[in-house]
């Protein structure tokens, strides 16, 4: 195998640079959630009291070995954009509120450590009640549409 710079490659075929693959909300949950299901029985440490913490201090936690450490280690994610493993970087990142990623990660919720398996079916429990709530609304706004349309008519 011969060794070539990447400029002398553009000699010998199309070279390009990798744009990031561009996912939506719940693709990145179902991810994660799939990440962590590639090891359902490893003991994750959930994060201390997030309720608890100011809201400045709140997008600095972390904890070693958190279900967003698993997130964090896969490369894919880290690509993609999830800059860190802390709270603030994942609540961004999968377009979480503080309240979904406190039901997920908080150790007031889960205990001290929760394993893999527990933290993917509170991942996709969010990503169902999301699309949930997205089907309700859009149910209600064709509602409210319709009544306006006949109040409009008479």
């Amino acid at each position: 195998m011969e060794h070539r710079w990447r400029n002398q490659l553009h000699t010998l075929a199309d070279v390009s640079e990798g744009r990031p693959m561009k996912l939506t909300s719940k693709a990145r949950l179902e991810l994660w959630a799939e990440r962590l299901d590639r090891e359902p029985q490893r003991c994750l440490s959930t994060l201390g009291e997030i309720e608890l913490a100011s809201p400045s201090e709140r997008p600095c936690m972390r904890s070693d070995n958190s279900p967003l450490t698993v997130a964090f280690e896969d490369p894919v994610l880290r690509a993609i954009g999830l800059k860190s493993d802390n709270f603030g970087d994942a609540v961004s990142f999968f377009d979480l509120t503080e309240g979904d990623a406190h039901y997920i990660l908080c150790s007031c919720m889960n205990g001290s450590t929760m394993t893999a398996a527990q933290a993917a079916q509170r991942v996709r429990s969010i990503t169902n009640r999301t699309t949930e709530l997205r089907v309700l609304l859009s149910c209600l706004v064709g509602a409210l549409a319709v009544l306006g349309i006949k109040m409009l008519l008479g």
